[in-house]
């Protein structure tokens, strides 16, 4: 799969607006908390509240999130029996990471010609954890709240995370390449 690049709001607005729609939430939802897609599809229908604790499948480290309202009641209202976002084929299995990665991975390239997305960027679910990163550095100034909210142990990867609009700039783009 490669690295992930930070993508610019603007770029990224461009390929929301082209997915498809379930994909599309589960990337909102990644932008608007800095969670891993893999949390986020596999968010169980019966214990999606407002203000709800998360497990992180990767670290096993526990953050507590606050829905945007307007994310909480699509998620709602979209959510499977079992599973917010629901197998394609299976109601008993969640949506893969892999499904979300195809569906984004297909429109950036669509974007790639145009230069909305400067050749070389590697679109992910995870440049939505990247953008958080730099949005809340922006918004708060904080580089210790931005380590805290993605749960890194190290200020460095908070430190490449946060700073990777500044890093993409430097290479001479509107997408970041970074680890």
């Amino acid at each position: 799969m490669g690295r992930s690049s930070w993508v610019s709001d603007d770029a990224m607005g461009h390929v929301l607006a082209a997915l498809t729609p379930q994909n599309r939430l589960v990337m909102e939802v990644c932008i608007s908390t800095g969670l891993r897609v893999g949390d986020v599809l596999a968010l169980k229908t019966a214990a999606l509240r407002p203000r709800q604790t998360i497990r992180e499948q990767k670290t096993g480290k526990t953050r507590r999130v606050r829905w945007r309202k307007d994310l909480y009641e699509r998620m709602l209202a979209g959510a499977g029996r079992l599973w917010v976002f629901e197998g394609r084929t299976d109601w008993k299995r969640h949506r893969t990471r892999q499904a979300v990665w195809k569906d984004l991975r297909r429109i950036a390239r669509v974007f790639l010609p145009g230069g909305s997305i400067p050749r070389g960027a590697q679109v992910s679910p995870h440049s939505a954890r990247k953008m958080y990163a730099v949005g809340l550095l922006h918004q708060t100034g904080d580089l210790r709240r931005v380590q805290k909210e993605l749960n890194h142990d190290s200020e460095a990867v908070t430190l490449l995370y946060a700073m990777a609009d500044q890093i993409g700039r430097k290479g001479g783009g509107k997408c970041g390449h970074i680890g």
